[in-house]
């Protein structure tokens, strides 16, 4: 499985982040109407997701998995040949209905297949496979789309298949009669997230890291295609900035959160923040590549502080028998950030102004600090309460 996750996200990769540049070159359209698609991936994506979860879980995990992949693999080769844009949102809504249940099924096999320490070994080893491929992939498609975006999107499509291959023929099913009699159907899990959602300190903190990953989107989806359209930054150098930010992640995360694992969780959530409102003011300022290398440095470290410390800090605020639901209403929101962040983006831009997106983004990360300043500060006031239950009960 790390095997297959290494080698299809290496050829992904090769593609994945000049998607946009590939898009609007081939349609000729406003930013806004291209970022209208990957609106609908997310969208699609959104949907799927909430049904992945529960029919993974009655289903079985490889079987999922498999077909995802090779669905995906075949969505790559239709680009190919796509020149409008009711073929572009076909492909790209069916890429976003699949990639859920490839994700959440590798997720599943982990769960069952290990526990305890080994457990978050193993997904350690997942993420490091998937940034190994991140590592090399931008920079691999930077060189060949030099020549064709062709190769860029076949190299896509053979890596997903053989990852669905792997999966067929070398992985076997790990979901059991116990848990499949325990699973939930589609719309008991609908109704679960919408019972978390009734705990409003949760609800504080989705809203704050909303605003905060739209400006993540922003960067993963938007500065490919405004780089080259407004600087002339090429793919071939472009490719450098992902790349930067996957090696950052291998080498940097182990000790990143062995300093921030130290300090109250609320804390450190609301100091990442300030990461990416530089980020933003960085990329609206810039007018070179090494201006939009450093910000991506920067959100980096943004990244490297936060991630492992909001997650850890949503399954420590969810009840123990709601944890899934919350933390698969916190993978939603990546999602929701996609869904509508690049789509306002790109109206900004078509409307006032290649920077004016930018200097958005940076007051909806000042949004989100000023949100995790009060979410913290409500935290604090909480512990006493939180440390005195036991007593009581």
């Amino acid at each position: 499985m790390l095997l297959g996750m290494a080698v299809s996200n290496l050829g992904v990769t090769m593609i994945w982040p000049f998607l946009m540049i590939f898009s609007s070159e081939r349609l000729g359209m406003p930013l806004a109407a291209v970022a209208g698609l990957i609106s609908i991936s997310s969208t699609c994506g959104l949907i799927a997701s909430i049904a992945a979860g529960p029919l993974v879980d009655r289903y079985g995990r490889k079987w999922p998995m498999a077909l995802s992949l090779m669905i995906n693999a075949l969505a790559y080769l239709g680009y190919l040949n796509a020149n409008s844009y009711l073929q572009f949102a076909l492909l790209m809504g069916t890429v976003g209905l699949v990639s859920p249940f490839q994700s959440l099924g590798a997720s599943a096999m982990i769960t069952d297949m290990f526990s305890g320490p080994k457990r978050t070994q193993a997904f350690a080893y997942y993420r490091m496979a998937y940034n190994v491929g991140l590592g090399f992939g931008p920079l691999l498609g930077g060189l060949a789309i030099r020549y064709s975006y062709h190769y860029g999107l076949l190299a896509a499509a053979v890596s997903l298949a053989i990852q669905g291959l792997i999966t067929l023929v070398f992985i076997r099913e790990t979901l059991t009669p116990e848990i499949r009699g325990s699973s939930l159907g589609i719309l008991q899990n609908l109704a679960g997230m919408l019972q978390a959602l009734r705990d409003k300190f949760f609800v504080h903190f989705l809203a704050a890291f909303t605003l905060m990953e739209i400006c993540v989107a922003m960067m993963w989806v938007l500065l490919a295609v405004y780089v080259k359209t407004n600087f002339g930054i090429d793919e071939l150098r472009y490719s450098l900035i992902p790349t930067t930010n996957a090696l950052m992640v291998v080498f940097l995360q182990v000790f990143v959160t062995r300093n921030t694992s130290r300090r109250r969780e609320t804390r450190v959530i609301a100091f990442s923040a300030v990461f990416y409102i530089l980020t933003m003011l960085i990329v609206a300022f810039s007018q070179a590549f090494w201006g939009f290398w450093a910000a991506m440095v920067v959100m980096t470290f943004g990244e490297l502080i936060f991630s492992p410390t909001a997650t850890n800090f949503v399954a420590d605020l969810a009840p123990a028998d709601k944890r899934g639901r919350y933390l698969g209403l916190y993978g939603l929101i990546w999602y929701v950030a996609t869904a509508t962040g690049p789509l306002g983006a790109g109206f900004l831009s078509d409307k006032f102004g290649h920077q004016t997106p930018w200097l958005a983004g940076a007051v909806l990360a000042l949004l989100a600090l000023i949100g995790f300043l009060l979410l913290d500060k409500r935290y604090r006031n909480r512990e006493p309460q939180a440390n005195a239950e036991p007593e009581h009960t």
